[in-house]
């Protein structure tokens, strides 16, 4: 079969072509220090990629979550140390007063101290991160513990006046921690606040008697505080290992993008060193085949 100079023309285009896309194509490899720039270089690898861009910022949301879920129970943590401090002088005081040798005078003195230390134990648990009330349940907005009076200033006990309920976090995909802010619980169903009725109004009416009664029921409510505070610490642990777990996947996640997106520079540079060299090649037989004139047939 003949072949026609405009046939060999055609067909050396072609391939100068396809050559120079193959010069390009490393070239913006390159450049950019990517496998694909659009999705038309190659769908499926696009694809792949993006899915695990996705997944890392999913997991990078779910990061801030678990930080700031950890320093919620730090805070609390922090709250209930304070609380339990305030328990324990107060204990300290009533078994002081419940000693036969304090007059009535000594412990209206130690009446006010007691009264001092509810408060400072009142303010623990309405402390405040980040403008939210970490025991106020899902009312994070307002005070959620107030100490309540009767009109002469004695106390009648503590009202709650946040969401009974508590706060819940998705940590992962599909998993949900809930974080313990239902204060409530901490009065132990209103025996704190009966407690320190109780603890005053024996002191006001120098009830010797009835002081040393109390202090068992001292001791159970900071055994109560410290059993909140502990389980506290579990879910503290327990977002420390999810923590761990999602810098490890957030690793992984980096690595395989990195493998799928990034190029092998030495690898490339080779590869668009040999197009270069077969791009030039091309050129060079070009002066040949496009070479010929009219006076070739004369």
């Amino acid at each position: 079969m003949r072949i026609a100079d405009n046939m060999l023309t055609r067909g050396y285009l072609k391939n100068l072509s396809v050559n120079q896309q193959n010069v390009q194509k490393f070239h913006q490899q390159l450049s950019s220090m990517k496998e694909v720039s659009k999705p038309s270089d190659n769908p499926l690898l696009v694809s792949q990629i993006m899915e695990l861009k996705e997944n890392i910022i999913q997991n990078g949301q779910y990061q801030t979550t678990l930080t700031d879920a950890k320093d919620w129970t730090d805070m609390q943590d922090a709250a209930l140390s304070n609380a339990t401090d305030s328990l324990m002088r107060i204990s300290t005081l009533v078994q002081s007063a419940a000693n036969g040798t304090m007059n009535e005078s000594d412990r209206l003195v130690v009446k006010a101290e007691v009264e001092t230390e509810m408060q400072t134990f009142v303010d623990s648990l309405n402390t405040n991160f980040g403008g939210r009330y970490i025991f106020g349940g899902t009312k994070t907005t307002i005070l959620p513990f107030e100490i309540t009076k009767a009109d002469d200033g004695s106390i009648t006990g503590i009202q709650y006046k946040g969401k009974k309920q508590n706060i819940s976090r998705e940590i992962s995909s599909g998993v949900n921690l809930d974080l313990m802010t239902d204060g409530s619980k901490l009065l132990n169903s209103d025996k704190m606040g009966d407690l320190f009725v109780k603890i005053t109004d024996a002191l006001q009416k120098d009830d010797v008697a009835a002081l040393s009664n109390l202090l068992a029921d001292t001791t159970a409510s900071i055994d109560h505080v410290v059993t909140f505070r502990t389980e506290i610490g579990a879910i503290s642990n327990r977002l420390d290992s999810a923590l761990s777990r999602n810098e490890s996947q957030d690793l992984n996640l980096q690595e395989m993008l990195s493998s799928k997106e990034d190029i092998d520079i030495a690898q490339k540079y080779m590869q668009f060193s040999m197009e270069q060299v077969a791009y030039q090649a091309s050129l060079q037989m070009g002066t040949k085949v496009l070479s010929t004139t009219i006076l070739d047939y004369l």
